[in-house]
């Protein structure tokens, strides 16, 4: 358990809200460019700028319960980010900075299902006719922040069995 002062707070607000703008900017440029008259942007043989509205949650998951997603997944998103924000004080800082991580990448989503009711992902990773599921920033921002946790948690439990 660490002591939170006002810097940790700081800290979690820049760097959520440097994902949240850095998804938010990436999501209008994709619009303009990929979306306005549809077109693929092709970048390496696996790799493409491709634009699709996702109505599910992360990578594409849920999407044949659009409304319910567009209703029930903004509010479940603010509840995570409430909390990560409320046990901050016993993060470690490492944990502190995944969930600045992971608030951003929920965030950045949050306001797409506002805006336009849905997700705006655009990176298409392929392999001989099979697709990753297309993402966006802030998915990758979510699994980032999740990576971390996992790590910080894998790292306390082998501390703790070394004692």
């Amino acid at each position: 358990m660490t002591i939170l002062n006002k810097y940790d707070y700081l800290r979690f607000v820049i760097i959520a809200f440097l994902i949240i703008l850095v998804d938010f900017f990436s999501k209008k440029w994709v619009l303009l460019f990929l979306f306005e008259i549809p077109r693929q942007i092709i970048i390496t043989p696996f790799f493409n700028l491709t634009p699709v509205w996702n109505n599910g949650i992360s990578f594409g998951l849920m999407s044949s319960q659009p409304e319910a997603v567009r209703l029930v997944v903004p509010i479940l998103a603010i509840f995570v980010v409430m909390y990560l924000v409320f046990q901050l004080h016993i993060q470690k800082p490492l944990q502190q900075i995944g969930s600045a991580v992971i608030a951003g990448g929920a965030i950045g989503n949050v306001i797409d299902r506002i805006l336009y009711g849905k997700v705006v992902d655009f990176f298409d990773f392929h392999i001989s006719g099979y697709h990753w599921p297309a993402f966006n920033i802030a998915d990758v921002s979510i699994c980032t922040g999740v990576a971390i946790w996992i790590y910080v948690i894998i790292l306390s439990s082998a501390t703790i069995g070394e004692k």
